[in-house]
């Protein structure tokens, strides 16, 4: 009776045999599905930016009390109910101020910024409810 490696093994190799007759080489690619909001810095925003479809990122500093803190839940929240489809993402400004936040101009936080294919196409200043921002979410991403 073979081992549970050479099993694997032979599995392996069947599976490489079906790839290659398929004229496609086998992909260990694996897309990561958020499902909360990921912390970026100016050295890693644009990557991800332009990396993902569709982005919602929430500029925000701790400083900033009620606004930051009725929003944030609800960016929490949507980061899990569109796990897969949008991106979400944070951004401190206070500890990414050169480029970022200065780029797109950020002068009032929380500012909710949505991007779709790396590119900036509506955002929303202040604390607003679930519904406004599930609204701009329908108006600029094409969702299935």
């Amino acid at each position: 009776m073979p081992s549970d490696d050479e099993e694997l093994q032979r599995i392996r190799e069947r599976m490489l045999r079906q790839f290659m007759s398929q004229g496609r080489e086998p992909s260990m690619e694996v897309r990561v599905v958020n499902t909360e909001p990921v912390p970026l810095t100016d050295s890693d925003f644009d990557s991800f930016v332009s990396s993902k479809r569709y982005v919602v990122v929430d500029f925000w500093a701790p400083w900033c009390a009620p606004p930051c803190r009725m929003v944030s839940p609800i960016v929490e929240q949507l980061a899990k109910d569109y796990a897969g489809k949008i991106d979400f993402a944070k951004v401190n400004v206070d500890d990414n101020p050169p480029m970022v936040a200065s780029r797109f101009m950020i002068r009032s936080i929380p500012t909710i910024m949505f991007f779709a294919n790396g590119k900036p196409v509506d955002a929303v200043i202040g604390a607003v409810p679930r519904a406004f921002l599930e609204t701009k979410i329908k108006r600029n991403f094409v969702l299935n």
